[in-house]
């Protein structure tokens, strides 16, 4: 059995590791943020530390055997319900998928610390920011900017909307990253749309033209590739 002082301490150093991982996610807005990865963090912790000595005074008794890993086996199972919870879908697209991943990896990273092993710990939290942080901008920059595509279409007040092109593109087919609809600056009674799609080759690019071109109340289409 550990002593008082060592408990505190890995408490300590999983809301501290958690809180680096939380702080990331609370930037973005999530709502799985700051709080909830230090909970989840701290709470992993603590389940490992019950299921490595909470049972130490059983240990002597006849016909006990006890397997440290079992209470600790059920955090990689159990934070699902709280990654699930993060994940949301608005119409095709889905989002908070990352959030889940990361409360996932913080369980890991309070396990880790509750067992004592801080290297290990330490080194899963600088590894996973390093994926939050430093990957998401070269993501953005030399994948996700290559596959998106936008079109500007010039409408008839009120006759195009998010739910339209949708119907028109056919549900799933394509992913409709924005959708932005303000007043013509050279027409009053006309509507400027834009329009950016991901996961768009050129010859999905030129058909999905073809069809927002032919959609009632659309009076230019000006694609930008």
């Amino acid at each position: 059995m550990i002593g008082n002082l060592e408990l505190l301490s890995r408490l300590l150093i999983a809301t501290l590791l958690g809180s680096v991982i939380g702080f990331e996610r609370e930037r973005l807005n999530w709502a799985a943020g700051l709080r909830t990865h230090m909970l989840v963090c701290v709470g992993a912790a603590l389940i490992m530390l019950v299921s490595a000595f909470g049972f130490a005074d059983m240990l002597g008794e006849k016909n006990v055997v006890l397997d440290p890993s079992r209470v600790a086996a059920q955090v990689v199972s159990g934070i699902g319900f709280l990654g699930a919870g993060s994940i949301l879908l608005r119409g095709e697209v889905v989002r908070g998928l990352t959030t889940a991943a990361s409360l996932w990896s913080v369980a890991g990273i309070g396990l880790a610390v509750g067992g004592g092993m801080y290297t290990a710990a330490i080194g899963a939290t600088v590894i996973i920011m390093i994926m939050l942080v430093g990957v998401k901008p070269l993501e953005r920059r030399f994948i996700s900017v290559r596959q998106q595509r936008t079109i500007q279409l010039l409408v008839e007040r009120g006759s195009v909307s998010l739910d339209t092109v949708h119907r028109t593109l056919g549900t799933g087919s394509v992913r409709v990253k924005q959708f932005i609809v303000q007043q013509s600056e050279d027409h009053a009674d006309l509507d400027d749309v834009h329009i950016a799609l991901s996961r768009v080759n050129s010859g999905e690019f030129s058909t999905i033209c073809t069809r927002l071109e032919a959609m009632p109340g659309v009076r230019e289409c000006r694609p930008e590739k």
